[in-house]
This record gives structure tokens, C-alpha cells and sequence, in this order.
């Protein structure tokens, strides 16, 4: 457990981050750095902390971000573009925010001598259309060209790829993470599961993209956050990559409808929309190397992360 250091989280206003924040807030010193284009923060129990400070910016502006993330001993890049439905309206700004917003985070680290870690956020999507119990070491694919799904794994390989290059080249402490759908309370944007629990809740139509059939392993955000947070303080971690995922929770989009439905008592209906432009089949870590390396192992199965999702999203 880490103390008395500084740990400066960009994109710190999102739902991962403020899981985390409630762990080091007691005993560390938070600055976040965020435009609040999401915010799970603002209304969050820690908001008023006196150990949090708040810095609006955007990882766009160098000057700022450089001069914000002074005296920190930790960064943690979590800010960036997600979501299909935004990337695909706003892939220009996806590749900026995710390209050049990384090069800015990891350029100020340097700047600021950052000794003690860069956790970078990439993504499982570097692993293309088919990835099927994906290893740390497995080929990343980027996708054809123009096609708008591959903006956003295009865009976070190239962050990947940087960050590795500045601990090659500078020693900066790089730690990079892959989240494997990575949800639970506090959660904003474009989840399935957020949305599909929304639905149930009221009884709603739920609708799904294409028949269903996609593969995806769901994580609760709790888990994520304790595999995180031995990325942070675990030095075996330094220069490497982790999928972090839940590899038991492995359920069809349709499957995971008709649980929710289930679990909640739902008398939503679902039905089926046109699929979305280059849908991924399947996605389901390999988590040998984080249970190897970092010794974790996800411990919350789908249903209970369904019912503490629900108990949080029946509050707001």
C-alpha cells in the first residue's frame, strides 16, 4: 500500500479513476486533470476530499498538462476518447485525443521526471475482430484503413507503442493496461451492460446490435481496479503490457440481455437492430500473465456485477 505520494490521474473525472481514487485518497495526495466531458466524479463521495484537487484541462493543451502534473509521483493516463457511437461521429477527434493527448501525457512525464509509474490505457480492441483467449505477446491488428471502428485501437496501439518507446528510451516507468469490457457503478458513456440494466430497470425494450451472437468477457470495475492498482505498486510490472479482464465471465451480447432481464426480474423486451460497422465477435482475454506476474485473479461473477450495478444506477 502506497503513502504519501502524489498520484496525478488524467481523464480522473471517469468511472475507472474515481474507483481507484476512493483507494489512495485516505493516505495520498490526488490531482485530477479532466475537461469533465464524462463525470462520475462531481457527485461522487469524495468529491469534497481535502486531499483531491481538481484541475480542469484537456491533455491536448502540453503547456497546462506539464505544469499540473508538477510534483507528482505517479501518473495515471486514463483520459481518452471511447465508445463506438463517439468514435464513429468524432474520429478526428478520437486520434488526436487518444494519439496526440498520449504524447503529451508521456512528454510531460518526462519533463517532470516522473520516477515511480505511467500506467497508459490502451485497449483489448488492439486485438482486431477475433480475440480469442488474447495473450500479452499475441499479434495486434489494426483493421483496414477508413474503416471507423479501427480509429479508436488504431489510435491507443499507437499511444501503446509510444509509451514503450519513452521506457526503451528515457526509463519513463511505463506500465500499459488492456481492459477486457471493463464495467459497474459509476459508469457513463456507452457500456452494454449499463445500458441494458437502464432498460430492465423500467422495463424498457432492450435493443441489441446485429443477432446477438458476439463474445465478450465482462469485469467489474472493482476487479479491474485491484489489478491496477498491483500494476502501480508491483515493480515486476515496469516496461510491460496486461490484459486485464475477467476470463470466466464470457457471455453472447443476447445472453447477456436475457441475464439482466433475468436477474432484475425485467419484463423488457429485446430486440434486434442492423449491426454496427466492423462488430467484434469475440473478445476474451488470456489473464495468465496478470495472475503470473501481478498474482490477480477477478473474483466477482457476472450476476452479483449485475445486481451492485443495478443497486448504484436505482440511486440516481
Amino acid at each position: 500500500m502506497i503513502t504519501n505520494k502524489t498520484i496525478f490521474i488524467t481523464g480522473g473525472a471517469g468511472f475507472i479513476a474515481n474507483t481507484l481514487i476512493k483507494h489512495y485518497i485516505n493516505d495520498n495526495k490526488i490531482v485530477v486533470y479532466d475537461n469533465f466531458h464524462r463525470d462520475t466524479l462531481s457527485n461522487s463521495d469524495v468529491a469534497k476530499h481535502t486531499n483531491l484537487t481538481i484541475v480542469k484541462g484537456d491533455v491536448l493543451d502540453l503547456v497546462a498538462l506539464t505544469n499540473a502534473m508538477k510534483g507528482a509521483d505517479i501518473v495515471i493516463h486514463a483520459a481518452g476518447i471511447a465508445g463506438i457511437d463517439t468514435v464513429i461521429k468524432n474520429p478526428v477527434r478520437t486520434m488526436q485525443v487518444n494519439m496526440i493527448g498520449t504524447a503529451n501525457a508521456l512528454e510531460a512525464a518526462h519533463v517532470n521526471n516522473i520516477t515511480e509509474r505511467f500506467i497508459d490505457f490502451s485497449t483489448s480492441e488492439v486485438f482486431g475482430s477475433m480475440a480469442f483467449k488474447s495473450s500479452e505477446t499475441d499479434q495486434t491488428v489494426s483493421g483496414s484503413a477508413g474503416e471507423a471502428r479501427w480509429t479508436y485501437a488504431v489510435s491507443k496501439l499507437a499511444g501503446e507503442h509510444l509509451a514503450h518507446a519513452y521506457f526503451k528510451q528515457y526509463q519513463l516507468p511505463v506500465v500499459t493496461v488492456r481492459p477486457f469490457n471493463v464495467y459497474g457503478p459509476g459508469q457513463t458513456g456507452e457500456g452494454a451492460i449499463q445500458i441494458f440494466i437502464k432498460k430492465a430497470l423500467k422495463n424498457e425494450d432492450i435493443h441489441i446490435d446485429g443477432d446477438g451472437s458476439q463474445i465478450r468477457a465482462w469485469c467489474f470495475v472493482d476487479d479491474f481496479v485491484d489489478c491496477l492498482i498491483r500494476c502501480v505498486e508491483n515493480p515486476k510490472a515496469i516496461g510491460e503490457s496486461f490484459n486485464i479482464g475477467n476470463s470466466r465471465a464470457v457471455i453472447t451480447i443476447l445472453g447477456l440481455a436475457q441475464l439482466v432481464c433475468r436477474v432484475l426480474k425485467s419484463d423488457s423486451k429485446i430486440l434486434f437492430d442492423p449491426p454496427l460497422s466492423a462488430d467484434i465477435a469475440i473478445r476474451i482475454p488470456s489473464v495468465e500473465k496478470t495472475k503470473e506476474v501481478l498474482d490477480f485473479k477477478a473474483k466477482v461473477d457476472l450476476e452479483e456485477g449485475v445486481l451492485r450495478t443495478s443497486e448504484y444506477m436505482k440511486t440516481l
